[in-house]
């Protein structure tokens, strides 16, 4: 799929007025099963998923690493249902650690990178340093209506031996949770009256009723 490379500044300052809620979709992630491929510190990447004004928090805990001379990263993204992608803002680390180039995935649990690197991207962006969130890459809509999971490949970087990524704003809309498992509830039917002109019958059926 062709790449896309367009970027927007948004048309106000957010310090001044509340983006909390454009930048939400962050509570809709299960974060317990958002994993990274390359990661310096396992489960680092769970920490770059946050609320919009937690966004410029820069300690070593709060922030994803690559290995040392090794800049490629790949999350995998799951929701806790399915959701409608408009957008995606990175703010990536200083002095060349920041990604240069973002491919996407979606709806994909097997990636690896030597899958990706053979995989055509449903979206991909060559990315601006960008150290506030300023900087939004809009997303095809029509290509990520129903995502229940993205892969975000970070292939590249500005230069710096190891990738640092703070933050990863996901801008949409969150459509439906996930269908629960299918509970079947037993409901006995009652026996009809004996009777004169009935016949009454020797087993009576059951009925199943469906239940989310």
């Amino acid at each position: 799929m062709p790449s896309f490379h367009g970027s927007c500044a948004h048309d106000h300052d957010c310090e001044a007025q509340d983006c909390s809620s454009a930048w939400s979709l962050y509570q809709h992630i299960d974060t317990q099963r958002v994993r990274c491929l390359n990661e310096a510190v396992e489960g680092s990447c769970r920490k770059v998923f946050k609320p919009w004004h937690l966004r410029l928090e820069t300690s070593s805990g709060t922030q994803l690493d690559s290995e040392e001379d090794d800049p490629e990263l790949l999350l995998h993204v799951p929701f806790d249902g399915a959701v409608k992608l408009t957008g995606i803002t990175v703010i990536g680390g200083p002095d060349g650690a920041s990604p240069s180039k973002l491919k996407v995935y979606i709806n994909r649990d097997d990636l690896d990178f030597a899958t990706v690197a053979d995989l055509p991207a449903v979206q991909e962006w060559e990315l601006l340093e960008n150290y506030s969130g300023q900087i939004e890459h809009p997303m095809h809509a029509a290509k990520f209506s129903g995502v229940h999971s993205i892969d975000l490949h970070f292939p590249a970087n500005f230069g710096a031996a190891r990738t640092t990524v703070t933050f990863i704003g996901l801008r949409g809309e969150f459509t439906e949770r996930k269908r629960q498992a299918v509970e079947a509830v037993y409901e006995s039917k009652p026996m009809p009256q004996a009777s004169t002109d009935h016949k009454v019958p020797e087993q009576q059926g059951a009925g199943w009723n469906l239940g989310m």
